[in-house]
């Protein structure tokens, strides 16, 4: 198992290629908080990673959004989400979605990315599939701007989540 220890002491590169996917298919957020070790704990890791998330404009915002995966999407269908989000969906069970769920999932997410410009975003391991469905119907009906801060929310306790899967608390 990583430590903090060893992010704090490694070089920026190891870093960066420990961290780079805590934040899905955004390594750019490892990188802005590498020069900013050493890190007393992981949530001072976590609390740094959010702040640069948080510093960023709107269009880097909605980037990272755009990074994350549909859930029980196609990409999940043929095996290519990355190693955390397949664990994570599969931890909700929807990588055993019956044919009826899939088509559910599959309305919910077109609908949320025509209506929003980026996918839904949801902690899943602190959900099961009916909640996320309940989710994706409470959600759908917010603004815009309701539901890109609640993504980037989500986002933050995705990330928090990985870090305790790689580093422990």
């Amino acid at each position: 198992m990583t430590t903090l220890t060893d992010l704090n002491t490694a070089p920026a590169e190891s870093f960066i290629v420990t961290l780079g996917g805590i934040f899905e298919h955004s390594p750019w957020v490892a990188v802005a908080v590498a020069a900013q070790r050493p890190f007393a704990n992981v949530n001072a890791l976590h609390a740094a990673m959010v702040a640069a998330v948080d510093a960023e404009d709107a269009a880097q915002k909605l980037a990272l959004l755009r990074a994350h995966p549909d859930l029980a999407g196609k990409l999940a269908r043929a095996g290519a989400l990355t190693n955390a989000s397949s664990a994570e969906q599969a931890s909700a069970g929807l990588d055993r979605l019956s044919e009826a769920e899939f088509q559910r999932f599959t309305a919910f997410n077109i609908a949320y990315t025509e209506k929003f410009g980026f996918p839904f975003i949801i902690a899943v391991r602190e959900n099961t599939k009916a909640s996320i469905l309940k989710a994706f119907e409470r959600r759908i009906t917010n603004s815009r701007e309701a539901e890109f801060t609640t993504a980037l929310a989500e986002v933050a306790k995705i990330a928090r989540l990985r870090l305790t899967t790689l580093l422990g608390d």
